[in-house]
């Protein structure tokens, strides 16, 4: 199965820890993200991996080479030109995929998911994509039916809030967890250009099926800023 997992950020929160590396570079007690990354997606089927490089792009794609050697199955989808962010990202490497269904992995995610039971869930459901969800912490949140398909978002922080489709059920503040499985018919409704999956998803979900698949159980995790990463690393260490 395929996946895409998003390794072309700036890592900006992290300071001066990647000022010399990018953030998909950044060590786990031996392992750098990039490779943490590849192994979680590998180990449940999605051994056809494409990985999109923008910030230091040579280094990156030199440990992609590095993995290819140690058995991996990687091609690169190159933002050097232009970052593209998550929409603009995934429909650059379009080309990649296939007709079934593919996976899509932050590569500053540290998580125990189970990605099987996500991609289950997603053909199960039927729906356009399914995203990995859980009850934690923050600002920005999707706002779910009881059915948990997507009906909006909320910024607590600014106040922001939007609102798609209709319903009469009360909806429900749930995080993204950053993993999510796509019909690859979502390309009939996107475009080149610099935009977020979630300004998509937003747009998609009034006339199209956008599922939730929560998951509170096990560790959840982003190595976004120094303090996350070194909890991250003190976890990694107790196992």
């Amino acid at each position: 199965m395929k996946a895409m997992i998003f390794a072309a950020g700036l890592g900006k929160r992290l300071g001066k820890i990647t000022e010399n590396i990018p953030k998909a570079l950044v060590e786990i007690n031996g392992k750098t993200a990039l490779q943490i990354a590849v192994e979680k997606c590998s180990v449940h089927g999605f051994n056809d991996i494409i990985i999109n490089v923008h910030s230091f792009a040579d280094m990156v794609e030199d440990e992609i080479t590095r993995l290819n050697k140690l058995g991996f199955r990687i091609s690169v989808s190159d933002e050097r030109d232009m970052l593209l962010e998550t929409g603009g990202g995934l429909y650059k490497a379009r080309g990649f995929f296939d007709n079934s269904p593919f996976l899509i992995y932050n590569v500053d995610i540290i998580s125990d998911l189970d990605l099987s039971a996500l991609y289950n869930y997603h053909l199960e459901k039927k729906g356009l994509a399914t995203l990995s969800v859980r009850n934690r912490q923050g600002n920005r949140f999707y706002l779910v039916d009881k059915s948990g398909m997507i009906r909006g978002w909320r910024n607590k922080a600014t106040g922001e809030q939007i609102l798609v489709g209709t319903t009469s059920d009360e909806l429900t503040e749930i995080a993204f967890s950053s993993m999510h499985v796509v019909e690859p018919k979502i390309f009939n409704y996107m475009h080149e250009g610099v935009y977020t999956m979630t300004t998509l998803y937003l747009q998609l979900a009034a006339e199209h099926n956008i599922y939730t698949f929560r998951d509170d159980n096990g560790y959840w995790g982003d190595i976004g800023t120094p303090e996350s990463l070194e909890k991250i690393r003190k976890l990694f260490l107790r196992k």
